[in-house]
């Protein structure tokens, strides 16, 4: 079951939503997420379990839909003045971010609901942000590399190694951005 969008910005679907979030969160930093269950996290909320049921369809996926909510970035990326020095920034940045215990720990929840539609937001904002460098490296009038080319060769070896592996070094995060730097082909 899909996670639904708030039927209205505000009011008692935001209100539930804060609640059960802020219950969920709450509860992990109180227990092990194998003691959580859906009737404490409605307790907790002050809502029925049978509320999170409908909303959210099970335990995972809303857990999934927490983790997508801290995973929003919160900031736009630094500006140090060159397209590579921002995503050189951003990436090593995001590699220690994704590769903390509670990174790892979100992403794992978004990769484990039934559906994909969590971690498709997920790549959505890492995709943003990447935009959002590119477009003022472009309105600086410098190179930057496809977008796609930098989800491929820059986000996804980061993650291959969180997933599978280790913590990429900050040297590995900027080798792999120099490489995308260094893929320009000639006009």
């Amino acid at each position: 079951m899909a996670v639904k969008e708030n039927i209205r910005p505000g009011g008692r679907s935001a209100r539930v939503q804060a609640s059960v979030h802020a219950a969920v969160r709450e509860l992990l930093a109180e227990m092990s997420r194998a003691e959580i269950t859906v009737p404490l996290i409605a307790m907790r909320a002050g809502v029925t379990p049978s509320t999170i049921y409908r909303r959210w369809g099970d335990l995972q996926q809303l857990l999934a839909d927490v983790a997508v909510e801290r995973l929003r970035p919160d900031m736009e990326p630094i500006d140090t003045g060159s397209g590579a020095g921002d995503l050189e920034v951003w990436a090593e940045q995001y590699a220690e971010e994704m590769s903390s215990g509670p990174g790892r720990e979100y992403v794992r929840d978004v990769l484990a609901a039934q559906t994909g539609d969590n971690a498709t937001k997920c790549c959505n904002f890492t995709r943003q942000q990447i935009e959002a460098i590119a477009v003022r490296a472009k309105e600086r009038g410098e190179f930057f590399p496809d977008i796609d080319a930098v989800m491929d060769s820059v986000v996804a070896p980061i993650m291959y190694r969180i997933l599978f592996g280790d913590v990429p070094t900050s040297a590995r995060v900027r080798e792999l951005v120099g490489h995308v730097f260094g893929q320009r082909k000639a006009p």
